[in-house]
C-alpha cells in the first residue's frame, strides 16, 4: 500500500525477490496540472507495468474494499508512504501489516519526517519498520537503519538515499515476519517532551524569516530544496512585489552594515540577503512566473534587484 515514487523502490524490489504481491492498494486517480488532466500515483504506474492486481479505493473502510481485501487473504499487509489505515484492513493480514517510516523513531513521527530532520540540523537520520497499530508511527519496531546527514545533502539526496535503503529493509523485515525471527520493541515509556515532531509542510510553513541565523536559514533551505522549496516574498518601497523560490544557499558571517533583508547585489553573479548574523549567499532561485536560473542569468534581465528587499 503506497503511493509515490518512495513507495516504488520497495515494491519494485519485492516483486525481483519473489514474494508474491497479491495486490497494489494506491490512491484513485485525480486531476492534475493546468489541463486537470487525471493524474494517476507512481506506485499505480509501477504496479501496472509489473502486472499486478491494483486497488483504488476512495475510502478505505468502504464494504467493497474491505470484502475485496478479505477475498485476497493477505498473509503481510505493508504500507510506504500511504495514507492512515483503519484497524479493519491493517488487523486483516495473518502477520499483521507494517510499514516504513523514513526516521529513526520515536523520533519525527509524522508526514515529512525528512524535510524536518535536515531543517533541524541533523547530522544523522534513517529508515524504521513497525508494525501498525491503533496510533500514529508508535507501533511496534522491527527494524532500524542509520544513515549521516552530509553537509551537501537536501531532501532529495535524502529521500533517493532513504529509498535505496528503504528496500533491503523492507526485504529484510518481510524475512524476519515470515521466519517469526523476530522481537517487536514497543514504544513505551517514552518522554514525549523529548520528541521531535515531523507534520505535515504547508506553503506557509517554506517561508523564509531573514531575521533567523544564517545556519539556521542554511538548514531549512536544504530540508524544503529542490520541493516543495524555501520561498521569500520580494518588496520594492515597502510594497510586495512577487516571490522568489530559493534552492540553494551559503552562509557568510559577515554582513557589513546592512539591514535583515537587504539584498545586495554585484550586478553580475552576486545576489545575497542580510540574515541577523551574515549574508546568506544565494546560489540558485526562480523567481515567481519563471524557470529556475543560475544567478548570473537571473541579473540580465533584473538589473535593480539591489533596489528590492526580502
Amino acid at each position: 500500500m503506497g503511493t509515490p515514487e518512495f513507495a516504488v523502490a520497495s515494491l519494485k524490489r519485492l516483486v525481483e525477490e519473489g514474494y508474491n504481491i497479491v495486490a497494489v492498494v494506491t490512491t484513485p486517480d485525480k486531476p492534475a496540472g493546468r489541463g486537470q488532466r487525471m493524474h494517476e500515483s507512481d506506485v499505480k504506474v509501477a504496479a501496472r507495468e509489473l502486472g499486478l492486481p491494483i486497488l483504488q479505493p476512495e475510502k478505505l473502510r468502504d464494504p467493497e474494499f474491505v470484502q475485496a481485501m478479505e477475498e485476497l487473504r493477505p498473509d503481510l499487509g505493508i504500507v510506504i508512504a500511504f495514507r492512515m489505515l483503519p484497524e479493519v484492513i491493517w488487523a486483516m493480514p495473518r502477520y499483521g501489516t507494517f510499514n516504513l517510516h523514513a526516521s529513526l523513531l520515536p523520533q519525527y513521527r509524522g508526514a515529512a519526517p525528512i524535510n524536518w530532520a535536515i531543517i533541524n540540523g541533523e547530522k544523522e537520520t534513517g529508515i524504521t519498520t513497525f508494525l501498525l497499530n491503533h496510533e500514529i508511527d508508535k507501533g511496534a519496531i522491527i527494524g532500524q537503519r542509520k544513515m549521516p546527514i552530509l553537509a551537501e545533502d537536501n531532501i532529495g539526496t535524502m529521500y533517493d538515499k532513504l529509498m535505496t535503503e528503504g528496500c533491503d529493509l523492507v526485504v529484510e523485515t518481510v524475512e524476519k515476519i515470515a521466519t517469526q525471527d523476530f522481537t517487536p520493541i514497543e514504544q513505551m515509556h517514552i518522554d514525549e517532551a523529548t520528541l521531535k515532531p515531523a507534520p505535515k509542510i504547508f506553503k506557509e510553513d517554506c517561508k523564509i524569516d531573514w531575521s533567523w541565523e544564517g545556519e539556521r536559514i542554511v538548514n531549512f533551505v536544504r530540508g524544503l530544496s529542490p520541493y516543495p522549496a524555501a520561498w521569500a516574498p520580494m518588496y520594492l518601497n515597502g510594497e510586495e512585489k512577487g516571490s522568489a523560490k530559493i534552492f540553494e544557499v551559503r552562509f557568510s558571517p559577515d554582513k557589513g552594515n546592512g539591514n535583515v533583508g537587504e539584498i545586495i547585489s554585484d550586478g553580475k553573479e552576486q545576489i545575497a540577503v542580510v540574515c541577523s548574523d551574515g549574508l546568506i549567499e544565494i546560489r540558485s532561485m526562480q523567481m515567481a512566473g519563471k524557470k529556475r536560473m543560475s544567478n548570473k542569468d537571473l541579473l540580465l534581465g533584473f538589473r535593480n534587484i539591489e533596489d528590492y528587499t526580502m
